[in-house]
């Protein structure tokens, strides 16, 4: 039962950070990161409010919630990207996603709006990650809850996975 509970929460696997991060997996990611929007919205365009309503997990977050969920978090990903250039080993605000979960904007509220940040957000997210030099994909911020140097060659990767991670909940709630 833990082996099934562990599969639908973490239905691609956890985010396994590759030895050598170069140019090659970078492109791959920001593909990923760049078709995420068209990807969610191809999935769930058709679907009823019902539909939305839907849960991957017992106790997991409705589609409703992921989609929501996914404005939040690459709102605050892009924003700790900016930090990191802009500042010396920032440390980031890390923030309750649960709790955001469960907020009327979140929880009860329709996905339009966050499609639409999803957009705007990937597009530039994407732009911005294509320009960096090698110097600036090395720069990092203090995550304090573990007192972790993330670069943000390696936080590319954690938000293609988030992506993958995140789209393959929304499939398997359909499924449901």
């Amino acid at each position: 039962m833990d082996k099934e509970i562990e599969k639908s929460k973490y239905p691609v696997g956890k985010f396994k950070k590759p030895r050598k991060i170069d140019r090659t997996q970078i492109r791959v990611w920001i593909k990923v990161i760049e078709e995420f929007p068209n990807k969610v919205h191809n999935e769930i365009n058709d679907l009823t409010d019902k539909e939305l309503n839907k849960r991957y997990r017992p106790g997991g977050w409705t589609i409703s919630q992921i989609v929501n969920h996914c404005a939040d978090s690459h709102m605050n990903s892009l924003i700790r990207f900016k930090l990191a250039l802009t500042e010396e080993t920032p440390v980031i605000k890390p923030y309750v996603e649960n709790l955001w979960a469960e907020l009327p904007d979140s929880k009860n509220y329709p996905i339009d709006s966050s499609l639409k940040i999803l957009a705007g957000l990937h597009e530039r997210w994407v732009k911005l990650i294509e320009n960096l030099t090698e110097m600036e994909l090395d720069k990092e911020f203090l995550h304090p809850e573990n007192n972790e140097k993330v670069s943000l060659r390696v936080n590319i990767g954690i938000y293609a996975w988030h992506c993958e991670h995140h789209l393959a909940h929304i499939i398997n709630a359909k499924r449901k």
